[in-house]
């Protein structure tokens, strides 16, 4: 179940309760439970097919655990399942941007869904993301790494409490892998942060705590 209260502040920490998920009769992963504090920088590692993805939409409130809670606290009262996507964001290859609009235009789209951080424009978030701001082309032709710095200069600038990455390193080469570090020193501080890896270190190197899935596979049974 997903605890369901109102909106009150920001937020200042997450607290799994004795999470699990199944599908059909197989459970991916059961009896996790976790607290995760305002400013934490965690890790979420595990195997392909671990159920990394899964936890981080839990996390996000787009999927129900089939078991447990996840409450998102305020400085008063949780916050509400229905309110939490106003203090996120997420950076995912299963989360995509309009393939029909340019960079500029995804850029707008996305500007009026979510605020950026004060001080920057949209001719700043070009900028970041190192792409050439004559590109005119819809961003169905631009290439992986084109597109995966995108979403992540999106969410990385994005006024949110938090910031949830899946395998943020996926398409991107040994300068892209610079650039995202650099991005991620810019732009993490003061934020909650969580990274869901495949062990990677390159994409965990400034978490200063580590989930690993890997302790919650359980023996399936109904």
């Amino acid at each position: 179940m997903l605890m369901m209260n109102n909106t009150t502040g920001a937020l200042t920490g997450i607290s799994l309760n004795n999470i699990g998920k199944k599908f059909r009769d197989h459970w991916v992963f059961r009896g996790l439970s976790f607290q995760i504090n305002k400013g934490d920088k965690v890790a979420l590692n595990g195997h392909n097919g671990s159920g990394k993805s899964t936890l981080l939409q839990i996390i996000a409130g787009y999927v129900s655990p089939s078991e447990g809670s996840v409450t998102w606290n305020a400085a008063s009262d949780p916050i509400n399942t229905d309110d939490i996507f106003k203090h996120l964001v997420i950076a995912a290859p299963y989360l995509d941007l309009i393939d029909e609009f340019t960079l500029e235009e995804n850029i707008d789209f996305f500007i009026r869904l979510k605020p950026i951080r004060k001080g920057l424009s949209k001719n700043d978030l070009i900028a970041l993301t190192g792409i050439d701001k004559n590109t005119t082309g819809q961003f169905r032709y631009f290439s992986s790494g084109m597109k995966q710095k995108l979403r992540l200069t999106l969410a990385f600038t994005a006024d949110t409490d938090l910031l949830l990455m899946d395998e943020p390193l996926s398409n991107l080469d040994q300068a892209g892998y610079k650039w995202y570090a650099e991005m991620a020193e810019k732009f993490s501080n003061g934020r909650t942060v969580l990274v869901c890896s495949n062990m990677v270190k390159d994409e965990t190197y400034f978490c200063n705590r580590h989930l690993d899935i890997e302790e919650f596979k359980k023996p399936n049974s109904i």
